[in-house]
C-alpha cells in the first residue's frame, strides 16, 4: 500500500487513494484537482508551485485520511 509520505508519489495518486484529500487541495485554492500534470507532480512539486509549507500541507493531507477537520 502506497504511504502518504512518500516524497515520489504523485498527486493523482494521493487523490485517487485518498479522494477525502481533494478537499485540502482545493481549500488552498490549488488547481491540482483534474489539471492534466498532476500524474507527473509530487505534493512537494505542488507545495512548491502554491508556496506553501510543506510540512503544513502534509500534515492537512495527513487529518483529512484519519477522518478530522
Amino acid at each position: 500500500m502506497p504511504r502518504l509520505d512518500d516524497p515520489d508519489l504523485m498527486l493523482s495518486d494521493v487523490m485517487k487513494i485518498w479522494p477525502q484529500t481533494i478537499e485540502v487541495f482545493l481549500s488552498h485554492g490549488m488547481l491540482c484537482v483534474g489539471c492534466l500534470v498532476n500524474p507527473f507532480h509530487t505534493v512537494t512539486d505542488a507545495c512548491t508551485e502554491y508556496n506553501l509549507d510543506e510540512e503544513v500541507f502534509r500534515a492537512e493531507l495527513q487529518r483529512a485520511v484519519d477522518g478530522q477537520s
